[in-house]
């Protein structure tokens, strides 16, 4: 399966989280109006967002599916990157509306106690979003889809949070009202973490940070590779999910150009095996002796 065939694949995980979130958002944000509970509608709110990431990793997949052109010779594969960072400022907008909501209310003093129902419905939807997260998780170790194993996680988390808000609704029912807001104040801050953190890994990845146990990693499958005399340089960055990787080693001096190639070709071969790497690129030197002098 070519990187293509991935993205494709990885495109029906994208739509079962995006119908996942449309049908549960909808249930919280209903039950949660209906049950007087902050805590669930802050839940529903939080979906909201997800669809909206959701989306993008839709589109970055769809865009990233274009192949290389003129303007771009290594394809379109970080569309799906730009488009988590897009995502990110509008899930951070959203944390901040549903943390803003949750404080007003608090010192309004409104608390009443929701409707012990409400907790069943965020228990239920927490179940579904499991279910979810077990899909895409499973489908992202498949085609080793970063885009997609991180939409798994959002999906992990999105189960903690309903698990959070039937605690906090749980306890307002024993004689802790005040409970409920707590929880709703809860998932805004963590609405506000997650868009953090895929803000700064958007960012990391789109200034060509790369993580440097990785880079360890490649650089010990080259040395291994019979023909390399040493390594001068090994530099990587993330394009979408895949990796592109630079590579400069010393061989044999003596070597032939025929010969000096086959070594490139191993060391392309082992990175690509042993490391699912998209573009390998190796520059030979040949290796230099230092000669000693005598006094």
């Amino acid at each position: 399966m070519n990187a293509y065939e991935e993205i494709r694949k990885g495109e029906r995980g994208a739509w079962v989280s995006i119908v996942a979130y449309l049908v549960l958002s909808a249930f919280k944000l209903i039950c949660g109006y209906l049950f007087a509970s902050s805590a669930l509608l802050a839940d529903g709110f939080n979906n909201l967002t997800d669809i909206v990431a959701s989306v993008a990793v839709l589109i970055g997949l769809r865009i990233s599916q274009k192949p290389p052109d003129s303007d771009h010779a290594y394809g379109h594969f970080r569309a799906e990157t730009v488009a988590a960072l897009v995502a990110s400022f509008i899930m951070a907008m959203v944390g901040l509306q549903v943390l803003v909501e949750a404080v007003r209310s608090w010192y309004e003093g409104a608390f009443v106690a929701p409707n012990l129902w409400a907790a069943a419905v965020a228990v239920v939807c927490a179940v579904v979003m499991l279910g979810v997260y077990r899909y895409n998780h499973r489908l992202a170790k498949q085609i080793n889809s970063q885009a997609l194993m991180a939409a798994a996680k959002d999906n992990r988390s999105d189960a903690w949070v309903s698990i959070g808000a039937a605690v906090g609704i749980i306890g307002a029912q024993f004689g802790l009202p005040w409970l409920d807001k707590v929880a709703a104040i809860a998932v805004g801050l963590l609405i506000c973490k997650t868009a953090w953190e895929i803000f700064r890994d958007s960012t990391h990845r789109l200034t060509d940070g790369f993580d440097q146990k990785e880079l360890t990693d490649l650089r010990s499958s080259v040395a291994r590779v019979p023909g390399v005399e040493m390594i001068k340089d090994v530099k990587a960055r993330v394009h979408g999910s895949h990796v592109l990787v630079d590579v400069v080693i010393e061989v044999d001096g003596g070597l032939s150009l025929i010969e000096g190639h086959q070594i490139c070709d191993r060391v392309e071969e082992r990175l690509k095996r042993s490391h699912n790497i998209m573009h390998v690129h190796v520059h030979v030197e040949p290796k230099t002796e230092e000669v000693t002098r005598n006094p």
